[in-house]
Parts: C-alpha cells; sequence; structure tokens
C-alpha cells in the first residue's frame, strides 16, 4: 500500500507509508510495527530508492508473512512532526532505524538541474536550507540514539541501492 507525502499531508497523517502489504497498515496487530523512516536532502534520491525498496519488502514478506515493517519516506521533516508522531504512535510502532541518504548540496543542486521535476534556481537553495535547519536536527536526534543507517547517495542508483539493500538484509 502506498500513499504519496503529499496527500499524506492533505489528509492531515503527516507521513507515507510504503509497505508491501496490500491493504492499508493497520497497528492493531499485538506486535509492533516495526518502522524505518527515510530521510535525506531533497533530491537525494530517497524517492527512487524507495520503490525499489518496496519491491525487495514483497519478497521478504513472502518469506515471512508476520514480519510487520513500513517504510516512511521523507517523514519526520522536522521536530514537530517527530512530537506528532510520538504523541500518537508511543506503544504502537518502534522506529527501527533512520535509512539517512547523504549527499554534498552540490550533488543535490546537480540531480535538480538532470531533469528533476522539484524546481531550478531558489527552489533549490530554498529546498536544502529547509532541510538544514528542519530535517538534519530530526537526523541527529536519532543519530544520538544510535538509530541513523548512513547511505552515500552521490552514487549511481544501482550502487546506492546495492548498499541499502545490504542495510536491510542485515537490519530487517
Amino acid at each position: 500500500w502506498c500513499l504519496s507525502l503529499e496527500t499524506a499531508i492533505r489528509h492531515s497523517s503527516g507521513c507515507c507509508f510504503l509497505a508491501s502489504s496490500p491493504s492499508p497498515p493497520s497497528f492493531s496487530s499485538p506486535r509492533k510495527a516495526q518502522v524505518v523512516f527515510v530521510l535525506g536532502g531533497p533530491g537525494s534520491g530517497k524517492g527512487t530508492q524507495c520503490v525499489r525498496i518496496v519491491e525487495a519488502m514483497e519478497e521478504t514478506r513472502k518469506l515471512d508473512e508476520k514480519k510487520i515493517h513500513f517504510l516512511i519516506d521523507g517523514f519526520p521533516r522536522n521536530e514537530e512532526n517527530l512530537h506528532g508522531w510520538t504523541t500518537i504512535m508511543d506503544g504502537e510502532a518502534d522506529v527501527k532505524f533512520v535509512l539517512f541518504f547523504d549527499c554534498s548540496n552540490e550533488v543535490i543542486v546537480g540531480h535538480w538541474g538532470q531533469g528533476s521535476p522539484r524546481g531550478k534556481g531558489g527552489a533549490n537553495k530554498e529546498g536544502i536550507q529547509t532541510y538544514l535547519q528542519s530535517t538534519r536536527p530530526v537526523i541527529s536526534l536519532y543519530e544520538k540514539q544510535g538509530k541513523v543507517r548512513t547511505v552515500d547517495a552521490s552514487y549511481s542508483v544501482d550502487k546506492v541501492f546495492a548498499n541499502v539493500k545490504t542495510i536491510l538484509d542485515k537490519e530487517i
């Protein structure tokens, strides 16, 4: 089941669930759902990699139907989102780790210049500023808890996915 972040925000849920289940997520299971937040700068390849990760999750789900994992793309974007998540989901789901797509601002701007639909010019600087001021502190909070798994997102899509798969195979 996949819900875009924009749709989720319009519906005030504030998060995007990407999972291998064909139905919407249910957190009423006696087992807590295991959640992986996917964060990184704008244009770092989060969305591209999430599509591939969901396919890998489908394979894992076929092997063990009892696994309850959710991949949440681009959330929490700021400390307010994190506070809301903690307030609502405490006791319902555990954040297993944050998959952090790390790359330099130059690489991000380069991605945008290669036909990304996100826009050009001032939007690049604005997106990077928002990321640095709002999302990066959330990543830092999880780093202090030892829950960040960093992927160098400056490589090719295939190389980044190979690194992501290594992390997921080890962690999930």
